[in-house]
């Protein structure tokens, strides 16, 4: 396996606890940012280390740092987003639960180098549990000095809340968090002004994602230019990769970026290989908002070239025969599983969490469900195909957030590989309707 760094300590027995954290170095970052650098050195580090953000764009955070407005005489602030809802996705889960202080001595060296002295962590509003985690562990914090007034008597201050969602799969984006963190409807802005002028409170903010900022913690301490050498050019460092469908070892993994996605699917130290001996179908790579891919084009780029688990990899070819990494949510499908029936169900959820502000998403995502419903239950039409494809056309790149985009790409690169599969259900519904009943094993 490869070299392990946010995950490195997740077995030892009571890491989540302070006195083992401590024991086991933690808040050593803490301690070399604010006692031995000042905060443009750390952010230095962060801007050196390449480091991509990890909640789905892939956006270069020491860039996203530099465009804070630290001319404005208003407070910054520092949002952690821990609003994981990509259905595929659940590593920022597992990094809270387990290594929670990881995160907080991430917020503080953030915090310190962006001059921000009062921070929050937004979490969804079903993780409740990761809540009293967190809440314990920032105590557990303030009460060793490592949060509150003057820190380690470096004359530093600063104070993380945390603070709980309602559940709405579009407050993960950075501007209807923002929203909902001020009491009002989760719904996304329109840009500019961006966040690092005008965010919350109408002040300067900074939005990164759980593992975003746990990384800084590592990059502090082994050096930004230490952390690019690892993975590729474009895509430093290491990885967290929820792997789960039908393989033989789901879970959580960290990945050295540029590792094989053939060498992640079968290696048994990862996902294992396609559970009960089947074949492999299709993949989703970075959770449902990103084009699936089948088993041809996932395990190379089309060019006699090996697909790696990097951001440049992954989109080579573009969404005509590439996808993205996204959030790093891997969804495996092996041989006998349906396309039109998991594509209805994915727009069925986008349909669900539109926030119903942008008239292409809330029509075009109910409109994409019907039409699948109609295919997937035996009442489809071959001019559906076409049809839904406009659909995804007109919504791509015509809303305020990227929901509309999530919604639209699975859809459309269902049918671009998978067309034959859809026309199958349509020109034949009583064997399709076999098939859901358990009476054929599988498509012929």
């Amino acid at each position: 396996m490869g070299r392990k760094i946010l995950l490195e300590k997740v077995d030892i027995q009571g890491i989540e606890c302070f006195d083992v954290w401590r024991t086991n170095g933690g808040y050593a970052c803490v301690e070399k940012a604010l006692g031995q650098m000042k905060p443009e050195e750390v952010q230095a580090e962060v801007i050196a280390s390449t480091l991509r953000g990890r909640g789905g764009a892939g956006f270069p955070t020491g860039q996203k740092w530099l465009w804070l407005d630290r001319k404005s005489d208003k407070p910054r602030y520092l949002l952690c987003n821990c609003d994981e809802s990509e259905p595929g996705t659940f590593k920022d889960r597992y990094l809270v639960e387990k290594l929670p202080h990881l995160l907080i001595e991430g917020m503080i060296c953030s915090s310190y180098a962006l001059g921000v002295n009062t921070a929050y962590i937004y979490v969804r509003g079903e993780f409740k549990y990761l809540i009293g985690i967190l809440n314990k562990a920032l105590n557990e914090a303030r009460k060793n000095k490592f949060l509150g007034e003057n820190i380690l008597h470096c004359g530093y201050n600063l104070d993380i809340h945390v603070h709980s969602g309602a559940g709405a799969y579009i407050c993960g984006e950075e501007t209807a968090l923002i929203e909902s963190l001020e009491g009002k409807r989760g719904n996304p802005r329109i840009k500019p002004p961006f966040p690092a002028v005008k965010g919350l409170y109408d002040c300067p903010t900074v939005v990164n994602n759980v593992e975003t900022l746990a990384a800084v913690s590592p990059i502090i301490m082994m050096g930004g230019t230490e952390y690019a050498k690892i993975g590729t050019k474009a895509s430093a460092g290491t990885k967290l990769i929820s792997a789960c469908g039908n393989i033989n070892n789901p879970g959580v993994y960290e990945i050295e970026l540029g590792l094989p996605v053939e060498e992640f699917l079968f290696d048994p130290n990862y996902c294992g290989g396609i559970k009960n001996g089947k074949k492999l179908k299709a993949i989703i790579a970075g959770g449902s908002s990103v084009p699936i891919l089948p088993a041809g084009l996932i395990l190379n780029t089309g060019k006699g070239e090996k697909r790696l688990m990097s951001y440049e990899s992954l989109s080579d070819g573009g969404f005509a025969s590439g996808t993205m990494l996204g959030s790093g949510g891997f969804i495996v499908y092996d041989q006998d599983q349906c396309i039109v029936r998991n594509t209805w169900n994915l727009t069925r959820f986008y349909h669900h969490e539109s926030c119903g502000q942008c008239s292409p998403c809330r029509e075009g995502t109910s409109w994409m469900e019907k039409i699948l419903w109609r295919i997937e239950n035996g009442q489809g039409r071959i001019k559906d195909l076409d049809v839904l494809v406009q659909i995804s056309k007109n919504i791509e790149g015509n809303t305020i957030c990227p929901l509309g985009d999530a919604a639209a790409w699975p859809v459309a690169s269902a049918i671009r590989h998978f067309r034959h599969e859809f026309e199958f259900h349509v020109e034949h519904p009583e064997i399709v309707s076999k098939i859901k009943h358990g009476d054929i094993d599988q498509y012929k």
